[in-house]
């Protein structure tokens, strides 16, 4: 009798979802909570949720809530939904001196979205993601925490806020113990460039920071980066750029009217940074007009790189949809870039990704505004909610706590399929492929 295959794509998301559980569990125990709070469940489920997925909306106020306990769970995961469950729980079991077998190999390019099944060297690999991880996290704690040495005056105190910044905003979590995130730092271009600096390192994609490392240490001339990672950058800062330069344009005579021209620049590049996943904010976002939310919303939706922290449609799908719609207008049989033709599959992932995003974000949409058709909450309001809840980013116009259980069983369904991404949540459904010889004849129909 054949062993039935267990569906990797379908233990990732189980995993997601039973440590978002058990995270929940924690953080609703009193001893975690400061002095006379009372936290309901239902509050401790979505903030699990939205620290394991990474994205920041919160129906509480964190600083108030939680303990130096607390914080220290709600920290631990926002590290595992960032890193990747089955990345630490890889890393655990290498340090227990445990050997890693094929299918845990699997369950590791599942959870990272590795762009190729490649096994030699994969554990490795990952080993060295986590230990580079933890490098770019210490090092931006410690450049944080002497920084914040002045505003606070017992320096653990520095050095604990200074570790927390950076790892909600290496992870891209939008989470924050100050209870302003960093509308207190509006001025502060130092806070605001290493914010920038960590975001990117997070979003950027793993394999990218890999390959750089790697080129660094190699000593050859013919060492070539890979497409994905050539791909990938390129699309992730040209979008960052048309970000911060859309931003500017639709609000300088606007928010900005006020603004110097350097606290114009520096606004525009901080939201065009923190809306591609990462949610911290340096003004309330209520200041702006909508055509820029609309316009940040869009930029929440791209999202961040593959096997990165960040949620989104991903840049690799918005690069490869583009280019693959170029070849189309011009004729081309093959859709090229930098010298390579392009997947068939690929470009086939690109704009499924693309239309179960935009399907599910449609309904989610409608379906809150259906649940909250008796309040004075707005389409514009859900919207960004919506966008910033599949995106994993975490900006809010602060609705989140307003509205209804149905509506944020909505927002969590949207941070878990944005954590886990679409196509692995799709693929999870997925049974055991059943091979036919029957084939069908081929017949044209008219498109468009």
């Amino acid at each position: 009798m054949k062993r039935k295959k267990s569906n990797p794509f379908r233990v990732i998301l189980f995993a997601y979802l039973v440590s978002m559980l058990l995270f929940s569990v924690l953080l609703y125990l009193p001893m975690f909570h400061e002095p006379g709070i009372e936290l309901s469940y239902r509050d401790a489920l979505f903030t699990s949720v939205s620290a394991v997925s990474v994205t920041g909306l919160v129906t509480i106020n964190v600083v108030e809530t939680f303990n130096w306990g607390g914080i220290i769970v709600l920290a631990l995961a926002i590290q595992m939904g960032g890193i990747g469950i089955m990345t630490l729980a890889t890393f655990a079991w290498m340090m227990l001196g445990r050997r890693i077998n094929l299918s845990q190999r699997l369950l590791i390019i599942v959870d990272q979205n590795r762009v190729q099944n490649q096994f030699s060297g994969l554990v490795r690999l990952m080993s060295s993601l986590i230990v580079i991880a933890l490098c770019i996290e210490v090092t931006g704690a410690l450049i944080l925490g002497t920084y914040y040495l002045q505003f606070f005056d017992q320096p653990y105190e520095a050095y604990i806020q200074g570790a927390f910044a950076s790892l909600s905003a290496f992870t891209n979590a939008g989470f924050d113990v100050t209870g302003q995130s960093l509308i207190p730092f509006v001025d502060d271009y130092f806070v605001q460039v290493i914010t920038i600096l960590l975001i990117f390192a997070g979003s950027i994609g793993f394999p990218v920071i890999l390959e750089c490392i790697e080129y660094i240490k190699s000593r050859r001339r013919t060492f070539k980066f890979s497409l994905f990672t050539k791909l990938t950058t390129t699309t992730y800062f040209a979008v960052f750029v048309i970000g911060a330069i859309g931003i500017w344009v639709l609000e300088r005579d606007l928010a900005f009217a006020n603004l110097s021209w350097h606290e114009q620049i520096s606004q525009s590049i901080f939201f065009s940074a923190t809306t591609r996943s990462a949610g911290l904010s340096t003004v309330d976002l209520a200041a702006f007009h909508v055509p820029v939310l609309l316009f940040m919303s869009l930029l929440m939706m791209i999202g961040a790189s593959p096997s990165s922290v960040g949620g989104g449609i991903r840049t690799t799908t918005l690069a490869v949809m583009m280019l693959t719609l170029r070849s189309f207008a011009t004729g081309k049989k093959h859709v090229q870039v930098f010298g390579r033709n392009i997947h068939e599959e690929d470009q086939q992932k690109s704009f499924v990704v693309l239309s179960i995003f935009s399907g599910l974000l449609f309904l989610a949409i409608m379906l809150i505004m259906a649940f909250e058709q008796d309040t004075s909450i707005t389409l514009l309001q859900v919207l960004v909610e919506t966008a910033s809840a599949f995106g994993t980013c975490g900006l809010s116009l602060g609705i989140t706590s307003e509205l209804s259980l149905p509506s944020q069983i909505v927002l969590m369904l949207l941070m878990i399929i944005g954590r886990v991404g679409i196509i692995a949540v799709l693929f999870s459904f997925r049974g055991n492929e059943q091979r036919g010889n029957l084939q069908y004849s081929t017949e044209r129909i008219l498109i468009g």
